[in-house]
């Protein structure tokens, strides 16, 4: 089936934010989704002109966490290591003990918080129908990284898609130029909103470096937005982003 075939559409069963829908494509062959309706999303890649740095933010993600949790568990053994296992004299197991004493077969297994934090562009959701997609950009820098943008500086790089799986929403990515005299708070989001965020500065000749450590946990926007800028703004400074 290629994307341009009709589908019929069976059964779709909407209750949002959560719906499975199922589709019967030319072929015949029966298939079920899952999606969730999410809100488009905007994101801002920030460069600070005084420090020649990039504006990040680094925040918790609970979904990143698990994912972790999950990866971090110990894997069921195959049939020959269980044969294997069966055979070798048992060595009595000593439990850890957790902070409040107690011992937890799954204490020893969780990883620290810090397993969950990722580096990501300054972004935020659509959710407002009466700002435009560069109003709400600037309240966002505004917000979690404490500058002060005009809507006139913000300069759109492109859209695309994200969550192509799940979601498929719309993320809109804007470039703002800054200086150290538009910075008029400390940033860190809204907390009476449940937002705990760390602003982070990239200097400017680290970031390729940074895009590409496999070690430090990012969004595909900040790679992207690096490259980006690597190719459209480094004449401009005259500086090497370290490629």
């Amino acid at each position: 089936m290629t994307p341009s075939d009709p589908l019929t559409m069976l059964g779709m069963q909407v209750h949002f934010p959560h719906s499975r829908f199922t589709l019967v494509p030319q072929n015949g062959t029966k298939k079920s989704w899952d999606f969730m309706q999410t809100h488009d999303s905007v994101s801002v890649l920030i460069f600070n002109t005084t420090s020649h740095c990039f504006i990040l933010v680094k925040q918790f993600r609970p979904a990143v966490y698990m994912s972790e949790w999950e990866r971090s568990k110990p894997k069921p053994l195959q049939p020959a290591e269980e044969e294997s296992a069966e055979a070798a004299p048992a060595e009595p197991k000593v439990p850890e003990e957790d902070k409040a004493g107690e011992t937890t077969e799954a204490s020893s297994h969780q990883p620290p918080a810090s397993a969950g934090v990722t580096y990501e562009l300054c972004a935020g959701l659509v959710d407002k129908p009466d700002l435009s997609l560069e109003e709400i950009a600037r309240q966002e820098v505004l917000e979690e990284c404490g500058y002060d943008v005009p809507v006139t500086k913000l300069r759109k790089i492109t859209s695309y898609r994200s969550g192509v799986g799940v979601t498929g929403s719309k993320q809109t990515m804007f470039y703002a130029e800054v200086s150290d005299e538009n910075r008029v708070g400390e940033g860190g989001g809204k907390p009476q909103e449940g937002e705990l965020i760390e602003v982070v500065k990239v200097p400017l000749h680290e970031a390729m470096t940074f895009a590409f450590d496999e070690s430090i946990p990012k969004t595909m926007g900040v790679i992207f937005s690096f490259i980006w800028f690597h190719s459209n703004m480094s004449p401009k400074y005259k500086i090497s982003t370290n490629v």
